[in-house]
Formats: C-alpha cells, structure tokens, sequence
C-alpha cells in the first residue's frame, strides 16, 4: 500500500496517538485508501476511593453530550480533527470524514489475532473491496 499526501497525515497522526496519550497503546494498524483499520489498547488508570485502589471502567458514550476524554470516541475525534485540519492545511479542501466509526471490544486472544490478521491482509483484497472505485458499478 502506497500512501497518498492525505494517508501519510493520517499515518502519522495515527501514530502521534500513543505518544500523547500515556494510557493508549497502539497494536496493529493501517491506513487504506478510504479508512483506517486499527486496534487501540486504552490502559486502565488507577484511581485511589476510600483508601484503596481500583480500576477505573470505561463506558462506552453513546451520547452527543462531551465525551470523557480518554475515551476511545474522544481520542478518534481529537485524531479525525487534527487531521482534517492538516489535511485541508495541505489544500484538500474537501476533504471529509464519515460521521461515525466502528468500533469492537476485543475480549479474546483467538479475536485478537484474527482481528490482527485481517488488518494485515486488508491491502491484499483492496481490488474487491466494494468501495474500491473500481467497483462501484459492479
């Protein structure tokens, strides 16, 4: 997969991810011509209540009211936000991302690498991905 000037931004901003947010980890990842396929590990905080200490749980925010910020629908916004700017910074005037995401717990070893396994081969079957162009009018 050869990156175009706007899949290099989001590449690299992809990566910026991890490195200003100390609770986030990145595992597999790609940027394809149209979307993005990734896996975020959002590590737990510790919080101390009562003298002892517990593991903070994130919720999932469905809500439009503001998102808590190391949520994963705040870190993809704030990732989608800086890109666009800079995208646009870079003459792309038009460019423009779909409004949501899809997003999936992963909660076994077996997903997780088939989950990883799939990113990887993404590019492979970009030729009979139906939003490929080329296929648009199949």
């Amino acid at each position: 997969m050869y990156l175009s000037a706007i899949g290099e931004i989001a590449a690299e901003e992809w990566h910026k991810t991890a490195q200003i947010r100390p609770n986030v980890e990145l595992d597999e990842w790609i940027v394809m011509p149209n979307h993005i396929h990734g896996i975020i590990i959002i590590k737990n905080q510790p919080i101390e209540t009562f003298s002892r200490i517990e593991i903070e749980t994130f919720h999932r925010n469905v809500s439009t009211s503001r998102l808590k910020s190391d949520s994963l629908g705040a870190i993809i916004g704030q990732f989608k936000s800086v890109c666009t700017k800079r995208i646009r910074e870079a003459g792309f005037s038009n460019f423009g991302w779909q409004t949501r995401f899809y997003d999936h717990i992963i909660r076994e070893q077996t997903s997780l690498e088939n989950i990883r396994k799939y990113i990887v081969n993404n590019p492979m079957k970009w030729e009979l991905d139906r939003h490929n162009d080329t296929n648009l009018y199949i």
